[in-house]
């Protein structure tokens, strides 16, 4: 098995699904609740998700042998929160069903992909430097409440990268781990596991819950989880056939959606942990990273409603520290790439620090405004060489 998925790999894809999870669970299973759902059919939902992201995360990485990960859109299931009150479960999953077609119509049609192609790499980059600049200053914020378990992680990444790189990241882990765990940080009390059962929902199609959910999933999703999405890819030197990655997570979201699947897209946080070195020096290689991930999320998605318990037993500064370090590597990659063109030093900047700001306007989050931004810095900035 470390022959086929390296150590390094592995660790990369635990530490992916781990930060997916923690990051965002509880959200699902808020929004689950605005649309009145019973507990078998929260355990459904989480197992679908689990698996349409185990699924798509081991398929599209294999066929393109490029590290595609896949995730749940975050944005969109906040926006679950406060717009499914007043509508019944059926008519939440039809505007899912809603949302799944026009994002798998979006991809496969092609239109997605040629609005991406003029997104430049040095704005494409400063996104991604933005969006991971929170989860490094995080690492370093760990330490002032959890310091004798932080601390040493981080020495650990600094004397394993000067020795062994390739398993610094690996190291931080063990290191977070047992240390939690000496310090009785780590809570299992309570924690059990059982199997998942998926649940139909018949869905309805009311025009009001199209419009005032469907839409607004389908662009959120699109604006803030797959445009990122595509533009870590391409900052960590991919170029991803985009319109059959959006096609085929729009495909799966639309099949699972009556199970719960809610929206499925193109992951952009999590996609650097497996996208960058640490989890394999050959880029070649990383791919193996997103499918070991893809086999955590399907193991996941068996537990179902357990999930939630299982990811509350971590500490939350152990957690932050393993993400923010985990991502140093994508983190330096993107600062440098955004700076290397003078003509587009500053326009880049702009995108950085809008992205970083944490904007958030009509429910669309910053990476998306962060590059609106940044382009009309361009443009403005380099009109006369443009004409």
């Amino acid at each position: 098995m470390f022959r086929l998925i390296p150590l390094p790999a592995l660790a990369a894809g635990f530490i992916t699904v781990l930060v997916g999870y923690t990051s965002s669970a509880a959200i699902i299973f808020q929004a689950a609740q605005a649309a009145g759902a019973s507990q078998a059919q929260i355990a459904s939902w989480l197992m679908v998700l689990g698996f349409a992201m185990g699924i798509s995360c081991i398929g599209l990485s294999l066929r393109y042998k490029m590290p595609v990960a896949t995730a749940w859109s975050t944005p969109g299931a906040a926006l679950l929160v406060t717009s499914l009150a007043g509508y019944s479960m059926a008519e939440a999953i039809g505007a899912f069903l809603f949302s799944a077609a026009l994002i798998t119509v979006s991809g496969f049609s092609g239109w997605f992909e040629r609005a991406m192609k003029y997104i430049p790499l040095s704005l494409a980059a400063a996104m991604l430097a933005g969006v991971l600049l929170k989860f490094g200053m995080a690492a370093f914020g760990a330490m002032q409440s959890q310091f004798w378990v932080v601390f040493p992680m981080f020495i650990a990444y600094l004397l394993f990268k000067r020795l062994l790189p390739r398993y610094a990241v690996v190291a931080v882990l063990l290191v977070g781990c047992a240390l939690a765990a000496l310090f009785g940080l780590i809570k299992l009390d309570g924690l059990s596991f059982a199997i998942a059962s998926p649940v139909w929902t018949t869905p309805e199609f009311n025009w009001r819950a199209l419009l005032g959910v469907g839409l607004p999933l389908f662009i959120v999703t699109m604006a803030s989880q797959n445009i990122p999405g595509v533009a870590v890819l391409r900052s960590c030197g991919y170029q991803p056939p985009v319109s059959p990655l959006v096609g085929w997570t729009g495909l799966i979201n639309l099949l699972l959606a009556p199970f719960g699947c809610f929206a499925l897209n193109l992951a952009a946080i999590t996609a650097a942990i497996c996208a960058g070195p640490e989890s394999d020096p050959d880029p070649k290689q990383r791919y193996r990273a997103a499918v070991a991930a893809g086999g955590f999320y399907l193991l996941l998605g068996l537990l179902g409603g357990s999930v939630g318990a299982l990811f509350a037993a971590f500490p939350q500064a152990l957690v932050l520290a393993i993400a923010g370090i985990a991502l140093f590597g994508a983190l330096a990659s993107g600062l440098a790439l955004a700076m290397k063109e003078d003509n587009q030093r500053e326009a880049a900047l702009i995108t950085f620090l809008v992205t970083a700001s944490g904007l958030s306007l009509g429910g669309i989050g910053s990476a998306f405004w962060g590059l609106l931004a940044g382009g009309l810095a361009l443009l403005v900035l380099n009109w006369r060489a443009a004409r």
